[in-house]
Parts: C-alpha cells; structure tokens; sequence
C-alpha cells in the first residue's frame, strides 16, 4: 500500500441504475422480492458503494494487492427507479495498517438515497487466495 492514502482522500463514482438491479432482481427464486417494486435494491446499493471504495483505493495500493470488505454500516433512505443516475461520494476517514474506513453517501439527483460508514482490508491477492484454496479442500 502505498504512502498516498491518508483521511481526506475522496472519490467519486457515477452509476446509471438498471432495472436488473432493483429489488425483485436481488434473489430471483425469493417471492418475497419478487412482490416488491423494482427500485434499486438496497443490497445493490450496499455493492455499489463498496464498488465507490474500491475504486478509490485502486491507485494507492501496491501491484498484487486488493481489497475486502469487512465492515458496512449504511441506511438507505430514499427509493430510486430505474434509469437514474446514482452518485457515491467515498472519502477515507481513517487508515491503521491495512484496514482503511470510509464515509460514503449515495445521491439520485432528488434525494440522498444512501449514507454511512464502510471498512476494507487490503490484502495480497496471492496469500488471500491460497488461504481461501486451503480452506475450500476442508470442506
């Protein structure tokens, strides 16, 4: 990881929300989804503000690293139809070794739609994806 992530460091990501991610698209098998209206799913919402972060991080981590979620602590606050434009605001409020927290809101264009606070851990995709080889055989 590299020197240049510090709290402050802000992204902005823009999302046109289709209809195969509103709510009756989150599970398709579910018929209790299926029964609700397509707006944007909350658990869609969730995805795209992880996606936000991701992003951010990208030109700050080192060849061979990534990043995973570990923490999300959002409220979704307004319904969006399909065809907007949805605009996460992610900035990195605190850094302690490889974890880095954020603070994320999310905006149709009418209304804040989502807000709140996200963790990742960067990590060695090389070393995370021997641990996750290694457990898969013990299942």
């Amino acid at each position: 990881m590299k020197d240049s992530l510090k709290p402050g460091v802000t992204h902005r990501f823009v999302y046109r929300v289709p209809r195969e991610k509103t709510v009756p698209f989150l599970y398709p098998e579910a018929p209790s989804f299926q029964a609700m209206p397509e707006v944007f799913a909350t658990g869609y919402m969730v995805g795209l503000m992880e996606w936000a972060s991701i992003e951010l991080l990208k030109p700050h981590l080192d060849e061979g690293e990534g990043s995973l979620g570990t923490h999300i602590d959002v409220s979704h606050l307004a319904a969006t139809p399909p065809g907007f434009e949805v605009t996460v605001d992610t900035e990195v409020t605190k850094v302690d070794g490889r974890r880095v927290w954020f603070k994320i809101s999310a905006s149709d264009g009418i209304d804040k739609i989502g807000e709140g606070s996200h963790e990742r851990a960067v990590v060695v995709w090389q070393k995370f994806k021997a641990r996750v080889a290694e457990k898969a055989v013990r299942q």
